[in-house]
């Protein structure tokens, strides 16, 4: 077998170690592991102190699949050049800072009847 694998290094799904040793190599940083978190750091998602209000006021639970597929729709948003994102998905609504990877406010199925969405740039619909 030709593939090596290093125990002890795990790699978020969208990032693969050749990322790493680039951005190491730019940085000129000797430590593997400041890279390794910053790179982890850059690509997590986050929530606003307004988003996280709203998610527990409309009784809004995400699991884990739903977060993989809400990051998922960030990355394909900022693929396409994206600022400020509404994401659909079912029956709740997000409203995400793509540069940020921070969701700004989220709203379930009531809350989006009769509303209107402005500033933002694209639209990610999740099935």
């Amino acid at each position: 077998m030709s593939d090596r694998i290093t125990i002890g290094q795990l790699y978020p799904s969208s990032v693969h170690p050749s990322a790493l040793q680039r951005q190491q190599s730019v940085k000129g940083s000797s430590s593997p592991e400041a890279s390794f978190e910053s790179v982890l750091q850059k690509n997590m998602l986050k929530f606003s102190n307004h988003a996280t209000k709203r998610l527990e006021q409309r009784g809004i639970e995400l699991g884990s699949r739903q977060l993989d597929q809400i990051s998922s729709a960030v990355d394909k948003a900022a693929a396409k050049g994206s600022k400020e994102s509404l994401i659909l998905m079912k029956d709740m609504a997000l409203i995400v800072s793509v540069a940020n990877r921070t969701v700004v406010t989220a709203m379930d199925g009531n809350s989006m009847k009769d509303n209107v969405f402005t500033q933002i740039d694209s639209a990610v619909i999740i099935s």
